[in-house]
């Protein structure tokens, strides 16, 4: 599903009531206000859909694969999400055609 897909389905579950610019703005409005909330550090939870946090990872030391020679991995900050329990229990509802679950994790 890409942005514009996610637009189309805001303006059909409001209805005649905005258009799909404005729904757009709608869409945009919520990403940003994510993304700006992640930038300050703060998390954001949204009851029955998820959390977004940010987590801090602590530098490590890690091995190059190829070559097992240790890397010096430094210490960064990154956004996660947490889908809630509602949010998982029904997505491991969705089944492929010949009846095996999709989702992974």
């Amino acid at each position: 599903m890409t942005k514009a897909d996610l637009v189309e389905q805001v303006a059909e579950a409001i209805g005649p009531g905005l258009t799909k610019k404005e729904c757009a703005l709608v869409v945009d409005g919520f990403l940003n206000a994510v993304k700006q909330a992640l930038a300050q550090g703060n998390g954001i939870e949204i009851r029955g859909f998820g959390t977004f946090k940010v987590r801090h990872r602590k530098a490590r030391v890690a091995r190059n694969p190829r070559t097992g020679e240790p890397v010096q991995v430094p210490a960064r900050v990154s956004p996660v999400f947490k889908p809630s329990k509602h949010l998982r229990a029904r997505v491991a509802r969705i089944e492929v055609s010949d009846g095996q679950s999709t989702g992974s994790g």
